[in-house]
């Protein structure tokens, strides 16, 4: 008997062999060869990065800090990413524990009646369990054992599976510095642009007076037969598209505070702000260091080059399922027909222990469509690392290049805004004195009003583009 098992387990193992000697399909090459360049469109190699700086110290403005700092506690989508790193924390725990033997223990009670007129039955009542005590029936089966199974990791497919776990659960830590990069931009940008939005009201506003101010002097004139009706009604005109203007800020006001409002996640409340010197805040200055250190600042491409790890490791996982796997199990316990009887050792004493080596041998489209599967994920998760790469290098060197671009755009703002002013006050003298018509002081107040407008506009978009590097570099997260 036992012979015999040992020749199965020899033609077992003669076949498993076989199957690992068949060529089993190629791994997809995944190494990205491309690198960054060494430097941003300026030769300056000063490795001096900004994205190192703490966000606190960065903003200088402590109602933004304070913002920031409550977005960071309560914000919804940061909550749901740090669910994300619990959950990819017990994958860890189960791929851990996919290493070890799994035991159970069970108790079970049982009844059997067979036939009289059966080899079973004719054997049972012909024997004696001790003398003159012969086999019950029915015959009751009482049973208290462990049970043990454990798959014998040969080809480190668990293990390879439990470092692939640990690649994603890595990943997903990076995944929340990402969102709290990006959070801290967000905030950042709403605050500016709130910022923005008071000072245009306050424009809006003194352009309102401005041109209530020269309707009163056109009424004048009109009576004075000096004007006609239509210079009134073009000046009114204005007027009231200047207050139509003064509401559509304030909704845009209340709009940007409720979106501060709800990445602090809480319900509208104001935002506390100082706005009265918003034209002259400097944006902090800003050192890009070199590319090749967005590798180590970039959350992003830290969180695709773990995916790209992890996706490797995939692929060895489904390449081990073309070998043999072996599995031992084994069981100790206690077996008898009578629970008085399940203690008297060893008579109750029950064991096994079975090891089993088997492997696929037929229709292996099931697992070589998986294997062609994870090589396909693996190849996709290159991509995705090389693309992340590319655009973090596209996006730090437009931000840079909006920079310098927005410092010019807004050196020559402010001078036609300071040219505009001063044309209105002359466009209002010679319309009193009859010199212009109505007409061009119209258009000399709604171009300086345009240009004031332009310049709040171009500050803001100073103010984001600072943050947008910050972010663009990986600053923020740490």
């Amino acid at each position: 008997m036992y012979k015999f098992k040992i020749h199965q387990y020899i033609i077992a193992l003669s076949v498993s062999l076989f199957v690992v000697s068949c060529k089993t399909p190629e791994i997809a090459a995944s190494s990205t060869g491309k690198t960054v360049p060494e430097s941003y469109a300026n030769p300056s190699k000063d490795t001096i990065n900004t994205a190192t700086i703490p966000w606190k110290t960065f903003f200088k403005d402590q109602n933004l800090v304070d913002l920031i700092d409550t977005a960071l506690k309560n914000n919804q989508e940061l909550m749901i990413t740090l669910q994300e790193i619990e959950m990819a924390k017990n994958d860890i725990r189960m791929r851990k524990g996919a290493l070890l033997p799994s035991v159970v223990i069970g108790a079970g009670a049982g009844v059997e009646k067979v036939g009289r007129y059966t080899s079973q039955g004719a054997g049972d009542a012909t024997t004696e369990i001790t003398p003159g005590m012969e086999f019950p029936d029915p015959l009751t089966d009482y049973k208290v054992a462990a049970y043990a199974h454990w798959e014998v990791d040969i080809w480190k497919k668990l293990r390879n599976s439990k470092k692939a776990a640990v690649s994603r659960y890595l990943s997903t830590i990076e995944g929340k510095n990402f969102v709290i990069t990006n959070l801290i931009a967000e905030v950042a940008d709403s605050y500016y642009e709130l910022l923005a939005l008071d000072n245009q009201l306050q424009i809006v506003r003194q352009n309102i007076q401005l041109q209530t101010s020269a309707l009163e002097v056109v009424k004048i004139q009109k009576e004075a037969a000096r004007a006609t009706e239509l210079a009134v009604q073009k000046f009114q005109a204005e007027v009231l598209s200047s207050k139509s203007k003064e509401f559509d800020i304030l909704q845009n006001i209340k709009e940007t505070e409720n979106r501060i409002n709800f990445l602090l996640a809480r319900y509208p409340q104001e935002i506390k702000r100082d706005n009265s010197n918003f034209l002259s805040l400097l944006p902090s200055a800003i050192q890009s260091g070199i590319p090749s250190q967005l590798l180590a600042n970039r959350p992003d491409i830290k969180q695709a080059e773990l995916e790209l790890v992890a996706a490797k490791l995939d692929v060895k996982v489904a390449r081990a399922e073309f070998y043999p796997s072996l599995d031992i199990s084994a069981a100790i316990g206690l077996n008898a027909f009578k629970p008085s009887y399940l203690f008297q050792l060893p008579e109750s004493l029950l064991y096994s222990l079975a090891g089993d080596i088997a492997g696929p041998l037929i229709n292996r489209n099931a697992i070589k469509a998986e294997f062609k599967n994870a090589n396909a994920r693996q190849l996709q998760a290159m991509y995705n690392y090389e693309r992340t790469i590319l655009n973090a290098y596209l996006e730090v060197s437009n931000q840079l290049s909006k920079i310098d671009n927005l410092e010019k755009s807004y050196d020559l703002k402010s001078q036609q805004v300071e040219a505009l002013s001063r044309s209105i006050d002359i466009s209002n003298d010679l319309f009193k004195s009859a010199r212009v018509d109505y007409f061009e002081v119209l258009m000399t107040q709604r171009d300086a009003l345009e240009t004031k407008l332009e310049l709040v506009e171009t500050k803001k978009e100073q103010l984001n583009t600072v943050v947008h590097v910050y972010k663009e570099l990986g600053g923020g997260w740490k």
